[in-house]
């Protein structure tokens, strides 16, 4: 079962553990009649609704924040929530006259280095830990400097529940990395692959055409000559041996050309690695059945372009669905990719999609990037293709 959860998973399903566990305390007001009858009851309800509130409010909070923390990129809203529910534990501790909330503030340092910078969570974590300083020393009413102990003694407990958060955060974007080279060096592997197989058809064309070819048309020209100076049987044989030769020409000349049209490098084979166990991401690969290009340095812009619109996707979309449709157009070959993400009012471009700008325009296509919010981010790319010269065996003849 352990190894059906996730690091997220397993972090959301422990901390809502914990979580429950701190709401124990109801139990224990309950349970105890010298507590209810020391605070009266009417005290202790006018107490208990505001911490219920706080305790709720903080266990929505976490399981909202670890629905998809770490797949996609943390927003403005999930930086307010942060604060709220930091808030709210605070708030356990305030109304429960107990240090419960510093081991709510322990469940939130696990989820700090998924939301936040590493020197912002720390800062976070430490001001939260020290906040309680003031509320032990006035409310639970212990002396100051055990007071800045026990905060202290708290902090130590967060840190390291972070330090373990933010290992296993390092580990994750580690595999994530792995998982993204291993799918590009398989694309480029496949692309390779299909490169030496153009090349050695190439090749073999090529040296038809060179060591068949001219050898095939010198030895047609010469049979005809001597069709014209031989007499009685013999001319007849000639001239058979001529029509054999010209048939042998024409039988080089139609293989050469099959090489050469068969000399085209399947796309597919380089695509599909690129668009297989994306975390967080859904992605629909669409292409035309039997696409080929016969120029290497396309495929490659074709593979790069690609994996850099996936990991744009995963970044930035905040979506979970993505739809690539690789077909081939007037001009050349076209990719359309579309996400459901929640889009943007203006397209901000980074290193990564300028660098693929730039590279989709040396290669003389173009890039079209169109969103709105709560449309997502459409992409269409156009690459034009090189077609190799036609094969020219016989052309002597």
């Amino acid at each position: 079962m352990l190894q059906r959860l996730d690091h997220i998973r397993l972090l959301r399903f422990v901390g809502m553990f914990t979580w429950a566990l701190v709401g124990s305390w109801l139990l224990n007001i309950w349970l105890d009649p010298e507590y209810l009858q020391q605070r009266g009851e009417d005290a202790v309800v006018a107490m208990v609704l505001p911490w219920l509130a706080c305790f709720l409010a903080f266990g929505g909070g976490y399981w909202w924040l670890t629905r998809d923390a770490g797949v996609r990129q943390p927003r403005l809203g999930d930086h307010a929530l942060l604060f709220v529910i930091t808030l709210c534990a605070i708030g356990v501790s305030y109304y429960s006259d107990t240090s419960l909330g510093s081991v709510l503030l322990m469940v939130l340092a696990g989820l700090l280095p998924w939301l936040l910078p590493i020197p912002v969570g720390l800062a976070w974590m430490l001001l939260g830990n020290l906040a309680f300083i003031p509320l032990f020393i006035a409310v639970i009413n212990i002396p100051p400097l055990l007071a800045v102990v026990q905060a202290l003694l708290y902090l130590g407990f967060s840190g390291l529940v972070f330090t373990t958060a933010y290992v296993a955060k390092e580990q994750a974007n580690a595999r994530e990395e792995q998982r993204r080279i291993n799918a590009e060096l398989r694309g480029t592997r496949a692309l390779l692959a299909e490169s030496a197989r153009v090349n050695e058809r190439t090749r073999i064309a090529r040296d038809l055409h060179d060591l068949l070819g001219h050898h095939l048309t010198a030895l047609s020209m010469n049979l005809e000559v001597a069709g014209h100076l031989a007499d009685g049987p013999a001319q007849q044989h000639v001239k058979q041996a001529h029509q054999l030769a010209r048939l042998l020409l024409t039988d080089v000349r139609e293989a050469v050309s099959h090489l050469r049209e068969g000399g085209a490098i399947e796309l597919e084979p380089a695509l599909r690695p690129l668009t297989e166990n994306v975390p967080g991401m859904a992605v629909e690969l669409d292409m035309e059945p039997g696409l080929r290009t016969d120029d290497p340095e396309c495929a490659h812009v074709l593979l790069r372009s690609t994996q850099e619109i996936i990991t744009n996707a995963v970044r930035h979309s905040g979506g979970d669905r993505l739809h690539l449709h690789v077909h081939r157009s007037i001009e050349g070959i076209r990719i359309d990719a579309e996400d459901n993400g929640r889009g943007a009012d203006a397209l901000v471009a980074g290193n990564g999609l300028n660098g693929m700008r730039e590279r989709v325009a040396a290669h003389g296509g173009t890039m079209r990037v169109e969103t709105a919010p709560g449309r997502g981010f459409r992409l269409q790319l156009d690459l034009p293709l090189k077609r190799l010269p036609p094969s020219t065996v016989g052309d002597t003849a």
